[in-house]
């Protein structure tokens, strides 16, 4: 078991990374609000270029809806984070269990709440190729992928994973996030903003989650949990 004393120190990294996260959430939050100009036709622009271009795709629509609607539906994301608490209790660790749930909910919870806050419109199509309801920011698809992935990896980090497994897993989580953001964006029911806002919310309630669990423990996040895998 790792000392005490050393949890302040790691928990730092997390405490940064999910503090910058925040911060620039915060900032994006506020300009999408205001609905400032040049980020405005940024967004407009791009939506407008991938709509034409999946106008003239109905293969590659076709793909995107698969992997948006199952491979990396919120509720995809959600039962795999479910199963895995579920696993974690099962095997003893009850506390870290219990905390991946309860900062996967926070996360919901949040994103639906500033979904609501905000207001903001979706892209609107007199061709669309796909639909959604509900408010566009932030991403709940974005959101809730960056959370799945960024818990997941931390567990595998936790439980000392080999670096194989280690790299292949952060491969895969990239591709996810990534992939999840594109596929929202081609299928023309979100803005740029509204996944750049989902994936740094998600990671900045990992990042501080993790620093509250670590800090919480009194362990070195790395190798120090309440059970063993």
């Amino acid at each position: 078991m790792h000392s005490p004393s050393r949890a302040p120190r790691a928990r730092a990294p997390f405490l940064l990374t999910g503090l910058v996260c925040a911060a620039l959430s915060l900032v994006l939050l506020v300009l999408v609000v205001v609905r400032w100009s040049p980020l405005m036709s940024l967004d407009s622009g791009l939506a407008d270029a991938l709509h034409r271009d999946a106008v003239n795709e109905p293969g590659l629509v076709h793909v995107n809806r698969v992997l948006t609607d199952w491979v990396w539906d919120p509720w995809t994301m959600r039962a795999l984070t479910a199963v895995t608490a579920a696993v974690l209790w099962w095997r003893g660790a009850r506390l870290l269990a219990g905390w991946v749930a309860a900062t996967s909910l926070f996360a919901t919870l949040l994103q639906q709440g500033l979904k609501a806050a905000v207001g903001r419109e979706r892209p609107r199509w007199p061709d669309p190729v796909d639909s959604a309801n509900y408010a566009a920011f932030p991403s709940g698809h974005a959101m809730t992928a960056a959370v799945t992935c960024g818990l997941l990896m931390w567990l595998l980090r936790l439980h000392g994973a080999q670096a194989p497994v280690w790299w292949g897993s952060l491969a895969l989580a990239l591709l996810s996030v990534a992939g999840v953001a594109l596929t929202r964006l081609y299928l023309g029911v979100h803005w740029m903003t509204d996944v750049l806002g989902g994936v740094l919310m998600g990671g900045a309630v990992v990042a501080l989650s993790v620093a509250a669990y670590t800090a919480y423990t009194g362990r070195r996040a790395p190798g120090g949990a309440d059970a063993p895998l």
